[in-house]
């Protein structure tokens, strides 16, 4: 079976199971904020139809200078990307034919990007008692290696790892001449997240990628950045083709960086829910990775492939996202977005029937 290498556009999914498409469904495969755009975006989308009849700004002026105040960085220290895919695929460009290790699991666009230009990849391997890297041989593999990839929060996991354990990273890489790639993608859902950012100025290894698709519910408009030291932006910018970003996302990225509001309110919200379904999960002997955003790996132990709690599902519209492609877990986790309260009740339904079905 050829499976789908990502979330979303669960088509793809039902074609390589040989299932037929629901006409009602929930697609928890793709981690989007459940509350849609902003406000700011609905309410103003008619005034962007102007916009398409202009180039857009190949720099991105007026969003990087918003960014770079945000920051408390320097506009050269910014590079924006036609979403986090592209800003992934520049790097890999920029690290062609090195050595890079990939803190496994992890978003299999790192991977992808690195081979496809020639990159020695070597993976390490977290263990899913923990999820942890201290103390666990991830300093040892620094040596002769150019690039770490580690996102964090980690996506499959939705696990965090607080500023003292990044910097301690961090430093190890500088000892051994590497550069730490953080992927942020999910940053803005944690409310206890310590930014790293500032520590750019002082660490010229430290590479940041970032995403406004997730957050701010626009994956359609592809919008992503990168904070580094400004040689990085240079050599990542000449890689990368004129007009990259568009004007309609150029806009609704200035507009989405001052919804504070919203912000707060998708993270109460996704708490809420959140602690919602870990008791749910709890009280039928489910296992849940400790996720501290808006999705989670999910697994029913009485079985090792959880290949059947898959396809019972999407038959009945549920659509998780499978793990088959994520090193380390290789199908023995689904994972699901937190979404609405209705969607999410739905699924515990389904996960009820489930298990009763065991019976």
């Amino acid at each position: 079976m050829k499976w789908p290498s990502h979330g979303s556009n669960p088509h793809y999914l039902f074609e390589a199971m040989n299932l037929p498409f629901p006409s009602e469904r929930v697609d928890f495969s793709a981690n989007i904020n459940p509350l849609g755009p902003p406000p700011i975006v609905k309410e103003n989308w008619g005034s962007l139809f102007k916009v398409i009849t202009e180039y857009p700004d190949p720099g991105g002026t007026v969003l990087k200078k918003k960014m770079a105040e945000q920051e408390g960085l320097q506009e050269s220290q910014i590079l924006l990307g036609n979403g986090g895919a592209e800003i992934i695929s520049l790097l890999g460009r920029m690290l062609s034919g090195k050595k890079v290790v990939i803190v496994q699991p992890a978003f299999s666009e790192y991977e992808e990007a690195c081979r496809v230009n020639g990159c020695q990849v070597e993976y390490h391997q977290l263990q899913p008692d923990s999820w942890d890297w201290i103390g666990d041989g991830l300093c040892e593999k620094l040596a002769g290696a150019d690039a770490v990839f580690l996102c964090n929060p980690n996506n499959p996991t939705g696990v965090y790892y607080p500023k003292t354990m990044v910097l301690q990273l961090l430093e190890e890489c500088r000892k051994h001449k590497c550069l730490l790639i953080v992927d942020e993608a999910f940053y803005d859902f944690l409310a206890e997240y310590e930014s790293i950012a500032q520590y750019i100025n002082e660490y010229p290894n430290l590479i940041i990628i970032r995403s406004m698709t997730k957050m701010f519910a626009i994956p359609g408009l592809r919008l992503g950045y990168l904070l580094a030291d400004p040689s990085v932006i240079k050599s990542l910018g000449s890689f990368q083709p004129h007009w990259s970003i568009n004007a309609i996302a150029l806009k609704a990225g200035e507009w989405c960086l001052d919804c504070e509001t919203y912000i707060s309110e998708t993270i109460t919200f996704i708490e809420m829910e959140r602690q919602r379904l870990f008791q749910f999960y709890k009280e039928r002997n489910l296992q849940v990775s400790p996720s501290r955003i808006n999705f989670y790996l999910l697994k029913d132990p009485s079985m090792e492939d959880q290949l059947p709690f898959l396809k019972y599902l999407v038959t009945r519209g549920m659509i998780p996202r499978h793990t088959v492609n994520f090193p380390g877990l290789e199908g023995r986790w689904l994972r699901f977005a937190i979404k609405g309260r209705s969607d999410n009740d739905k699924l515990m339904g389904a996960v009820d029937e489930w298990l009763n079905s065991r019976l």
